[in-house]
């Protein structure tokens, strides 16, 4: 089995699918490994290094002839992939919801499209979990880009000219960017809370050191709500929780949001009256900024000045981390196919009933099979 590794082409795109680690384990498994030329470049990652852990290294022609499996970060237009053999298994992120005419021309081509964002959130998948993996790094590097944007320390300081008061910060969505997002915070040295709706994050809240902000007289989600993620809430939930943010987020000198409603526009956190009622100077950060924004006013991978205080649209902050994303992404990857390695056909064995299998498989056999993008 031959695995091809693709340098990827987005714009603004750091990751690459493979490091020499996971390539010296595909081969274990028995698999033959070839790396797009230049592939891990932006990574830090030479074409030297993937040969020594044992990769062949080419032009994209050379890597996808006879490739079984293509890895990629972001999924490639049908055109890119030319020679690649129908039946083929393309695994990646492939933002099927958006991307509905690629995931058409995958099928066209015979491939058989895995997209790995939406893996089950199961406990057998959560080391094949990319979207925590990378909102991971997210979360930590949306507090570094706010320190680095707010004007004062984090930390409370303690010297003879006087005190320095620790920086506010505010965490609206404790999903894995959130909780990462409040760890970050408080190693900085900054007094955090953070809301969520789900109940169950307040327990989580705490134990990380942080005041949670609840709205206590109209009911949430109890639990952890579908798969993990939030849901909409009811129109008086909405209400009771613009209230609360309102009083909390005016004494606020950081604020991160990272709600998410999965195949749905982010829900909006933050509007322009409460954005103007923050002290100039202060800074948001909004993860949520690439499915239209928590925050009134944010402009997707822009950083804009509104009432005095600063708005990121943060996109994709991953990236800015690319040794480390990479590293998490391509063993996302690693840990999903050898899950499933048939060591006699030396293959990955995708069983049709599998939970995994049947959240992330895209194409069969030429034609759209997922069950989610039907409903959509």
């Amino acid at each position: 089995m031959k695995i091809a590794v693709l340098k990827e082409t987005a714009p603004g795109e750091t990751r690459c699918a493979a490091i020499p680690e996971t390539v010296k384990k595909f081969i274990a498994l028995g698999a033959d490994v070839a790396v797009e030329t230049g592939a891990g470049t932006a990574a830090g990652i030479t074409d030297a290094d993937f040969e020594a852990a044992g990769a062949i290294t080419g032009d994209r022609s050379a890597v996808l002839g006879d490739a079984g499996i293509i890895l990629c970060i972001n999924g490639p237009d049908a055109a890119d992939l030319a020679g690649a053999p129908a039946g083929a298994l393309l695994v990646g992120a492939l933002d099927p919801l958006r991307r509905r005419d690629a995931v058409d021309a995958y099928a066209r081509a015979g491939l058989q499209a895995l997209a790995m964002e939406w893996m089950p959130r199961i406990t057998r998948a959560q080391s094949m979990d990319i979207l925590s993996s990378q909102s991971n790094l997210a979360g930590y590097k949306a507090v570094v880009d706010a320190a680095g944007a707010f004007g004062r320390a984090f930390p409370m300081m303690m010297t003879a000219a006087g005190t320095v008061s620790p920086a506010r910060v505010f965490v609206m969505g404790v999903g894995v960017a959130g909780l990462q997002a409040i760890a970050t915070a408080k190693r900085m040295g900054a007094q955090v809370s953070a809301t969520d709706v789900r109940s169950a994050t307040k327990e989580q809240i705490q134990s990380l050191g942080a005041k949670p902000i609840f709205v206590e007289n109209v009911a949430g989600i109890e639990g952890e709500g579908q798969g993990g993620y939030a849901t909409e809430m009811s129109d008086e939930y909405r209400a009771a929780q613009a209230e609360l943010v309102s009083a909390h987020i005016a004494k606020q000198d950081i604020v991160v949001t990272t709600a998410l409603i999965p195949g749905r526009p982010a829900p909006r956190l933050i509007s322009d009256a409460q954005v103007a009622s923050m002290r100039p100077g202060s800074v948001i950060v909004d993860l949520a900024a690439e499915a239209g924004g928590n925050v009134e006013g944010t402009k997707a991978g822009e950083s804009v000045r509104q009432h005095g205080v600063t708005i990121i649209g943060a996109t994709n902050l991953a990236r800015s981390l690319s040794a480390d994303s990479s590293a998490l992404f391509s063993r996302n990857l690693y840990n999903f196919l050898s899950a499933f390695w048939d060591k006699d056909k030396n293959a990955p064995e995708l069983a049709d009933d599998d939970e995994i299998v049947v959240g992330t498989r895209l194409t069969k056999d030429g034609k759209v099979v997922s069950e989610r993008l039907a409903e959509a």
